[in-house]
């Protein structure tokens, strides 16, 4: 049988009043007696009972984290920092992979709200999930737009593509190809787009942008870009929209003999630091990832704690220009 909260009153030699406040951390309560509790706790194994805690306090301490697939590098890496930082501040994180689908993140998100997370984190492109749009519901978006009234934050989208672009012009490139996702799409990566046509039209060249119907999909990424390549004999440069896609480019063009970088310049977008050990030789614009999860943490310890008013609604965090061998 499980030792219970009596069982340690006992052991400790105080009220079961006087333990709940110290599991609680409730009221004034001596140095000697917390340790004379613990003490007890470890000496029966008793293991608090969080659920109970959590209705006591109305906080569980769960945060629940929503990202499209774990396995991108990106998401995984984001993943990643956003435990690490929530456990440093006392929270546990319940992951969710939702496929990219709008089925799996409704259920998904159902359930956190079933188990009275205290916030959710959410990297989708499924704007249309009216959930997200409770009343004081702690809410923050990473890259992504849920609603005009839901914080967002992301890298400088526009100065990383303007970065990438500049540099391949620089570089002697004459047809510069974009990689992109669906336009469609209502998200801050689209700036990247943005930047890219701005500045090929600034230097007097014609911006043209291949899409990515499926930015998840590596069989669909291997056929946009062999289109590209088939269309476009001349591209002497391309600038993807994410590292996966740039190493897709890279594979396809050592398949044709077109030698990188002196036949074809590729600079792609992300930097995680799995991309790095495993494609050290491409050129990318790095993401502060780190820096991402701990703003949007950030960010949603003041929605729990009540602070909804004067939140910044879209903060771009700095981007950094990596060069290998790709240019």
């Amino acid at each position: 049988m499980k030792p219970s909260i009596d069982d340690v009153a006992e052991a400790a030699g105080v009220s079961r009043t006087t333990v709940s406040r110290v599991l609680n951390n409730r009221g004034y309560i001596s140095q000697k007696t917390k340790d004379n509790v613990y003490k007890a706790m470890k000496e029966i194994n008793y293991i608090p009972n969080d659920l109970a805690r959590s209705l006591f306090n109305k906080r569980t301490h769960i945060i629940g984290l929503i990202v499209p697939k774990t396995s991108n590098p990106f998401f995984g890496e984001l993943a990643f920092h956003i435990e690490s930082i929530c456990a440093s501040f006392g929270f546990k994180v319940l992951l969710c992979n939702s496929v990219n689908r709008m089925d799996k993140e409704e259920k998904y998100l159902e359930m956190l709200l079933r188990n009275q997370v205290d916030g959710v984190i959410v990297v989708t492109y499924n704007r249309g999930i009216m959930n997200y749009h409770r009343e004081n519901f702690p809410v923050v978006a990473v890259d992504h737009y849920l609603s005009e009234k839901i914080p967002v934050v992301g890298s400088d989208n526009y100065d990383g593509g303007k970065q990438a672009t500049e540099l391949l012009l620089k570089k002697g490139c004459r047809h510069i190809i974009h990689i992109n996702g669906p336009i469609e799409l209502e998200t801050p990566a689209n700036l990247r787009r943005k930047a890219y046509e701005d500045i090929m039209m600034e230097n007097g060249r014609t911006p043209i942008t291949y899409e990515v119907s499926n930015t998840f999909d590596q069989q669909i990424h291997r056929e946009l870009i062999c289109k590209l390549f088939d269309e476009q004999p001349e591209v002497d440069g391309i600038f993807a929209s994410d590292d996966l896609i740039a190493a897709s480019v890279m594979a396809e063009a050592k398949k044709r003999n077109k030698v990188i970088p002196s036949q074809l310049k590729v600079v792609g977008y992300d930097g995680t630091e799995t991309g790095q050990i495993l494609l050290p030789e491409l050129t990318t614009i790095q993401q502060p990832i780190d820096l991402i999860a701990k703003t949007a943490i950030d960010i949603l310890l003041k929605e729990i704690e009540g602070e909804f008013n004067d939140l910044p609604l879209e903060t771009c965090l700095p981007v950094t220009l990596i060069e290998g061998g790709s240019t």
